[in-house]
């Protein structure tokens, strides 16, 4: 089987999607398959670097890779691909949509607004919400521009520099607690990692430089156990999510929260997955050969 491996993209998450891809392609079974890197620089890179491939194994991060448009795209070619389906991709990528479902099956989120730009603000209501609030692009990930606002002074900065990635910026009100992630695969999911970044928060050096958090495998005491496990499930199952993905939470005075759901988690040396994944019994090739198999699966090939 010829599996091309897409990395790179158009979005502000290029150089994780690269060292994904990468490490993608540095543990594919070479025995059993052959590996073609595709580096993709521009949206019709697709229509030509894919010609005579079998599978296609996304390694794609943000627009143009988590949003549902290159999955669609794969679809229109009839070349099977990794991961959720275009549907599934593109609510889960829109965080004030998967919040609103999420929300909808009676899962704990973090309440909300949505501006287009800086001249939406209205501070009455981010007053409401409380402070402090985080200010993050919709449908970004990584943690690109995103930032912990104490209070009115920050907030106009904060909401410009998250609409140099998005057109719609999302203010969220901060959870105190502590982050954890739920690694799922085929709706099962894997042991839970506990993350205590090094910094405020777990933004971009802490998830991709080599010491930038602690991210321990967690046996989390019952009942919040079963609690987080259930909700995840949930997610999984509301969001329609299927093969594999990443839920993320914040758990606050024993009540979860979900952060955000990522349908094309991180596969880097530093990323949660592989951890997961290892502590379940999965080694690196035998995880990408599950997400090849039940990838194929879900596209009845």
């Amino acid at each position: 089987m010829k599996i091309g491996v897409l990395m790179g993209g158009i979005s502000s998450e290029r150089e994780v999607s690269l060292n994904t891809g990468k490490e993608i392609v540095k543990n594919l079974d070479k025995a059993k398959y052959d590996v073609l890197p595709i580096t993709v620089n521009k949206k019709e890179d697709v229509f030509e670097k894919t010609k005579g491939i079998d599978f296609a194994f996304i390694a794609l991060h943000g627009k143009f890779g988590e949003d549902g448009v290159i999955q669609s795209v794969l679809e229109t070619l009839n070349i099977p691909y990794s991961g959720c389906d275009s549907f599934s991709s593109g609510i889960c990528m829109d965080k004030a949509i998967s919040k609103s479902i999420i929300k909808g099956i009676h899962v704990n989120t973090a309440k909300w607004l949505l501006l287009k730009d800086a001249d939406e603000l209205e501070l009455d209501l981010i007053n409401d919400l409380g402070y402090p609030v985080v200010v993050k692009p919709n449908s970004g990930g990584s943690s690109v521009a995103t930032t912990i606002v104490h209070d009115e002074k920050g907030i106009r900065d904060a909401v410009i520099e998250a609409s140099k990635c998005d057109k719609e910026i999302m203010i969220e009100k901060y959870i105190e607690g502590e982050e954890i992630t739920c690694c799922m695969i085929d709706g099962k999911v894997l042991p839970i990692i506990f993350i205590k970044p090094k910094s405020h928060f777990f933004d971009y050096s802490s998830k991709y430089d080599d010491g930038g958090a602690e991210e321990v495998i967690v046996e989390l005491e019952s009942p919040l156990k079963e609690v987080v496990e259930s909700v995840a499930i949930k997610c999984w199952n509301g969001l329609k999510c299927s093969v594999y993905a990443r839920i993320d939470m914040i758990v606050s005075n024993g009540t979860p929260y979900v952060l955000e759901v990522n349908t094309l988690p991180g596969m880097t040396q530093t990323s949660l997955f592989p951890k997961s994944a290892a502590s379940y019994g999965l080694s690196f090739p035998k995880l990408l050969d599950k997400i090849i198999d039940l990838s194929l699966d879900r596209n009845n090939y």
